[in-house]
């Protein structure tokens, strides 16, 4: 039995939508570690904002884990970057893992 073709982004607004928002964000922090000359930070998030914008759905949650990943209890880019960047960056990619896992529930 063959596995149904995953849907595309553009049909999925809410994820699209959550996606983007997290990718804006990412962008934001991006640009604030270059400024800073954080660039262990800098090259963690090089690729983040377009893996956001293109990344296929099943690919999204992965990216968002991995992303999510610069929040840890020992290592945190939150002690190197502003709380007004790292805040929403969060918050954005934990919205994305939910409205992701509820498509992913209504399949």
């Amino acid at each position: 039995m063959a596995k149904a073709p995953e849907p595309a982004r553009h049909e999925l607004p809410a994820i699209d939508e959550a996606a983007l928002v997290a990718a804006r964000a990412a962008d934001k922090l991006l640009d604030c570690a270059r400024e800073r000359g954080a660039q262990r930070w800098a090259d963690f998030l090089a690729a983040v904002p377009d893996q956001l914008r293109d990344a296929g759905v099943t690919e999204l949650g992965r990216v968002a884990l991995r992303a999510r990943a610069a929040y840890g209890p020992k290592d945190s880019i939150r002690e190197a970057l502003p709380a007004e960047l790292t805040e929403p960056f969060l918050l954005a990619l934990d919205r994305l893992r939910r409205v992701l896992a509820r498509e992913l529930a209504d399949r």
